[in-house]
């Protein structure tokens, strides 16, 4: 069921502009460094990827929210900044840079009520932890949870077989791969709650295994010693 924010919403206007400051942020994190950043010739720890990442879990963490009752607006925007210092910080602080960059863009572009934008940063501080998640709050829990999503099926496919290119594997090792793209999707949505997030890990999950039994399928030699469980 959504729920409707009387207090503290957000135009869609003012989100384009969120989304324009953070690509923007994004951007300027990889050109102001020196040494060409963590592993920046991984697709993944570059700024176009970063980007598109937070856009899935925008998407992801607002349909979990709508269903799970959250505040949808403080979900959005917390999702859009939840890693906006991951190209710039260490992962330990990533979050917390992040809710200080939020506190900062918020408090100097419109007029937010003060509980929303530290609600917003609290949700953006509190992304990275790994406890249970019936141990923090209800937006706290959409964005985690989102965040967990955009990791399995799919999108965590192709991020897996494009490592493959990088490390100069061949395609005889893709069934390989795409199994433990599989087994960590699942011991990751362990950790969910919602019966939302539930739902899409089920079904992405589900899609791994069919494109695991098409490779098996098409190419005869593929490794056949593993198998999903």
């Amino acid at each position: 069921m959504g729920v409707e924010i009387k207090e503290g919403a957000v135009s869609d206007a003012e989100f384009e502009d969120m989304k324009r400051f953070v690509s923007d942020y994004l951007s300027a994190s990889v050109e102001n460094e020196d040494d060409g950043g963590r592993m920046r010739w991984y697709p993944w720890h570059s700024a176009e990827y970063r980007f598109n990442h937070i856009l899935n879990v925008v998407s992801l963490s607002t349909d979990i929210a709508e269903h799970e009752g959250a505040d949808v607006d403080v979900v959005r925007v917390a999702s859009l900044f939840h890693d906006i210092s991951k190209l710039e910080a260490e992962q330990e602080i990533h979050a917390e840079e992040g809710a200080r960059v939020a506190r900062e863009f918020l408090g100097t572009h419109g007029d937010y009520p003060d509980s929303f934008v530290e609600q917003v940063c609290q949700v953006v501080a509190d992304h990275s932890y790994q406890g249970p998640l019936d141990d923090v709050s209800l937006e706290t829990r959409c964005l985690i949870e989102a965040d967990i999503l955009d990791k399995i099926g799919a999108n965590g496919t192709a991020l897996m077989l494009l490592r493959m290119g990088y490390e100069a594997r061949t395609h005889m090792d893709a069934a390989e791969m795409v199994e433990r793209v599989f087994e960590r999707g699942r011991d990751a949505s362990r950790r969910l709650e919602s019966d939302r997030a539930e739902s899409i890990a089920h079904q992405r999950l589900k899609r791994v295994k069919w494109f695991r039994e098409w490779l098996e399928d098409e190419v005869p030699e593929m490794d056949h010693d593993t198998t999903f469980q």
